[in-house]
């Protein structure tokens, strides 16, 4: 094997060394790159609960609805998260849908209800409807005709920081029609309810 022979199979020999350590570094650039996404997106993944986890904590508390009084806009038994600082900069508004323990509760359970009167407005339910500042209340939810006028069958008018609540299942709900429930003022009033935990059901509460 002459010189230039011997030169020639030394540079084959060089090339497919390249070439087995150009393969070793892409296969290792595809593993790397891989791993990186896996990695990345075991992170987003991780985080995104962390921080479920952390709002929940910090501004939300899950309850249970018992009873039907809000049908059909929460069901009896169907879990609810209530943002426990949606009122520390606002105050409630008509339509919100808020917790409450009332001060005379002998149980202290929380109440589900609807606001529907806020600090001065007046208040009056004739021929089943509601009145709100001599105008005929319109209604977010599908409601029924009031059998039951209660306290409001005269006018009320809400004081400071008196709210007048309705559950949306108007024949069936123990509400500010009730002495026992009466006007609910602010510092009852434990958060707002704004998201449905129920699987058949799950969604924002409007």
């Amino acid at each position: 094997m002459n010189k230039r022979q011997w030169n020639k199979k030394i540079e084959n020999i060089r090339r497919k060394i390249q070439r087995s350590k150009n393969r070793q570094r892409r296969n290792r650039d595809v593993y790397t790159g891989r791993a990186r996404r896996i990695a990345l997106w075991v992170i987003q993944i991780a985080t995104a609960v962390a921080l479920a986890f952390l709002l929940v904590a910090a501004f939300g508390i899950r309850i249970t609805c018992g009873g039907m009084s809000m049908d059909p806009t929460v069901a009896d038994g169907e879990g609810v998260l209530v943002n426990r600082v949606a009122y520390l900069f606002s105050d409630p508004q008509p339509d919100d849908v808020i917790v409450f323990t009332s001060e005379g509760a002998v149980d202290g359970a929380p109440n589900i209800k609807r606001v529907v009167g806020v600090p001065g407005d007046t208040i009056e339910i004739s021929g089943g409807s509601l009145y709100v500042n001599g105008e005929r209340y319109s209604d977010v939810a599908d409601t029924q005709s009031m059998e039951y006028a209660g306290r409001a069958a005269t006018e009320i008018t809400l004081g400071e920081n008196e709210y007048f609540v309705l559950g949306d299942n108007r024949n069936n709900s123990e509400d500010s029609r009730y002495q026992s429930v009466g006007n609910v003022t602010s510092d009852e009033i434990e958060g707002k309810v704004w998201l449905k935990l129920s699987l058949s059901d799950f969604g924002l509460v409007r």
